[in-house]
């Protein structure tokens, strides 16, 4: 989620994988222009309207954009000295996170409006919701399970796969009773178990990656949306100007 010199050695992930986990191929079926000044932290569609947060202090930003064009539509500036990170929402709210200050925002989700902070230890890397909870990465293998009316924490899964310890949990969505987290610097996606924190699958997003310019260490794959209604699933990343529609295969 953030600059790379920030980072701790990756332990997973590396040319191969256990053969039990299964990996599913992203194939592209539309493409849609995005802002490529986003350095793309959280993604999330919702009501029909596409949301993003973009990170790197004093360029931080919590914004709604049109999904045929890019257009961003509305924005609202996380000042200096935060360094902007996910994006969920909750009911006519939207919450986001910042990197290293413990620091949450609410949002109003048709204004962008500020209307409150809210607090929580460790780093904020990514948000999803699941109709119940607020669900939190803080780039360790552990994702939270949080109170959305308290932001107190319910419950948290560790996240293995075939045993292994899976760092740098990124972006992340629930998508049909999985959680599907970005792992920060691959161009993968786990599907995780939310009951148990194994990962069920790997989504391999490097076909897609492969379509990008790459002008940065850190211009990688980050964001992934859900369309619920449509049963659609997005990907971008971070300075890509474009952002993808996929399916699996």
């Amino acid at each position: 989620m953030r600059r790379a010199s920030a980072l701790a050695p990756l332990l997973l992930l590396g040319a191969s994988q256990p053969a039990a986990i299964p990996v599913q191929r992203a194939e592209v079926v539309r493409s849609y222009p995005h802002d490529p000044g986003a350095f793309t932290q959280g993604l999330l569609y919702a009501d029909g309207r596409l949301y993003e947060s973009t990170g790197l202090e004093g360029r931080s930003s919590v914004r709604q954009v049109r999904l045929e064009d890019g257009r961003v539509l509305r924005q609202a500036a996380v000042p200096p000295p935060y360094f902007g990170e996910g994006l969920t929402d909750w009911g006519t709210r939207l919450i986001s996170l910042t990197w290293q200050h413990g620091r949450g925002f609410i949002w109003d989700k048709a204004t962008l409006k500020k209307l409150g902070e809210w607090r929580y230890p460790g780093e904020g890397w990514a948000l999803t919701q699941n109709g119940r909870h607020i669900i939190m990465s803080d780039g360790t293998p552990q994702l939270r399970f949080l109170d959305p009316a308290t932001f107190k924490e319910v419950r948290r899964i560790t996240v293995r796969a075939n045993g292994q310890l899976v760092p740098r949990l990124n972006e992340i969505e629930w998508v049909k009773g999985e959680i599907l987290a970005n792992i920060w610097m691959t161009d993968r996606i786990a599907r995780v178990d939310p009951a148990t924190g194994r990962v069920k699958g790997w989504i391999d997003l490097s076909g897609v990656s492969r379509r990008m310019p790459k002008r940065g260490y850190d211009d990688v794959a980050n964001g992934i949306a859900y369309d619920a209604k449509g049963d659609r699933l997005f990907v971008t990343g971070k300075h890509w100007p474009l952002l993808f529609e996929v399916r699996l295969r």
